[in-house]
């Protein structure tokens, strides 16, 4: 019998790119919103369509892990470059003053497409880099990172698009440009057969004197559900992602307030806090995505993700003493953008070495939620604190959080997988 031919698994890591610079899209949406707010639109109609945006991204990508083994990667990675795509471009055919086609055809629909299409690459990528999990995953989910900062470029300071063209002709060249790059992409979105490794790749026995190797049981998700560590691990990615999200949304904010105070002009001031913003948190958010995946292949996913959380409570808490100088205020936004990105390399990981990596395209998304929820509660708490002229306390209040974090992380344990005697001696017979 011959040999089954069997595609290059580096493919996938170009089509999972691919894919994800196109979906960071969801993250470019700032530099729309003066336009927005010229044509009549408040501050807080802007925050809607990206709040309900994210709230969308992560709801249906709960569904897509569903759909996966019905559908097959693939089709569902095509599914949600057509939407997104469909999404943007329908959305520059409209009038941009009018409020609720931007809201429903950018935040409902777009958001939904970037939702179907997140999990596959990773999911996909797993499968075919089991050596090389952390790395593969990071590689994955750095596009999305860059993806925001070239979509923010090509509409302002890099293409001038806007300015060029208009606001509704730049949604229809980017819904354009997100449904080819993510159909491509799509293309290499498959599986491996069934019982495929790497060449020379031995896989971790699956029991042992320690009990099952990491990643070797695989929990579906109503199992996943029921488990403390999954509690624990949803904890971790609320704290850290709100803590990220809660920077991003005060990053041009509270440093341009705090450079004033010492002394600087509010265009100077405003300056340096968008370069802190749009280039040292951006460019840190993609690399820390690498980084930290590849570093969890050498160190372990808790130890990681624990180290990760314990850093980023020491570098937040610390923040509203560096955000007033220039150069602190950008080293310590690129860190934090670098830990920010390493939410999206480990928390994959540490759901496919906890609860098993055959499922993972089913269960990641249930710990995605957290993000969501990080989201909401990290923004609207820095907006709060903000309006009551208390930035520092925002800031505290989420360090605190990631440090507890990093302590509840730190005491996840591998499942146990329930065993009935007569499932058992089944078994043991038909052996």
């Amino acid at each position: 019998m011959s040999e089954q031919k069997v595609m290059n698994r580096w493919m996938v890591v170009v089509g999972a790119i691919l894919v994800q610079l196109a979906l960071g899209a969801i993250y470019a949406w700032s530099v729309f919103t003066p336009q927005l707010t010229d044509a009549g639109w408040t501050k807080a109609d802007t925050q809607w369509v990206f709040a309900i945006g994210l709230a969308f991204f992560a709801i249906v990508m709960v569904l897509a892990g569903k759909l996966m083994p019905k559908v097959g990667p693939r089709k569902l990675t095509v599914a949600g470059g057509i939407v997104l795509g469909a999404g943007y471009a329908l959305a520059g055919l409209m009038n941009t003053t009018d409020f609720w086609p931007i809201f429903l055809l950018i935040g409902v629909v777009g958001g939904s497409g970037i939702g179907l299409a997140y999990v596959v690459p990773i999911a996909v990528g797993m499968r075919w880099f089991p050596d090389k999990k952390g790395l593969i995953t990071g590689l994955a989910v750095a596009g999305f990172g860059f993806g925001a900062m070239g979509w923010v470029k090509m509409a302002g300071t890099w293409g001038h698009l806007i300015e060029n063209m208009g606001l509704s002709t730049t949604f229809l060249i980017y819904g354009v440009a997100f449904l080819v790059m993510v159909v491509l992409g799509g293309i290499f979105m498959v599986f491996p057969p069934e019982g495929w490794l790497p060449e020379g790749y031995t896989p971790p026995a699956t029991t042992g004197a320690g009990g099952p190797a990491k990643g070797t049981v695989d929990f579906t998700s109503a199992e996943m559900l029921s488990k403390p560590q999954f509690f624990m691990i949803f904890f971790g990615f609320v704290a850290g992602g709100g803590a990220g999200l809660m920077s991003i949304g005060l990053m041009k904010l509270f440093p341009m307030e705090a450079l004033m105070a010492n002394g600087m002009t509010e265009i100077e001031a405003s300056a340096i806090a968008g370069t802190a913003m749009a280039i040292w948190f951006s460019l840190g958010n993609g690399f820390g995505r690498i980084l930290w995946g590849a570093m969890s292949d050498k160190l372990g996913r808790k130890l990681s993700v624990v180290l990760m959380l314990a850093s980023q409570g020491v570098l937040v808490l610390t923040f509203p003493y560096m955000a007033g100088s220039q150069w602190p205020l950008w080293i310590f936004a690129g860190l934090i953008g670098f830990n920010f990105g390493g939410n999206f390399s480990l928390f994959p990981t540490i759901t496919a070495d906890t609860f098993g990596a055959k499922n993972v395209g089913q269960n990641y998304p249930f710990i995605f939620l957290a993000y969501g929820v990080g989201g909401i509660a990290g923004p609207m708490m820095g907006g709060i604190l903000g309006d009551m002229g208390n930035f520092p306390l925002a800031f505290t209040i989420c360090g605190v959080a990631v440090l507890v974090a990093a302590g509840v992380v730190a005491m996840v344990r591998p499942p146990q997988k329930a065993t009935h005697p007569a499932n058992n001696q089944t078994a043991a017979a038909s052996a």
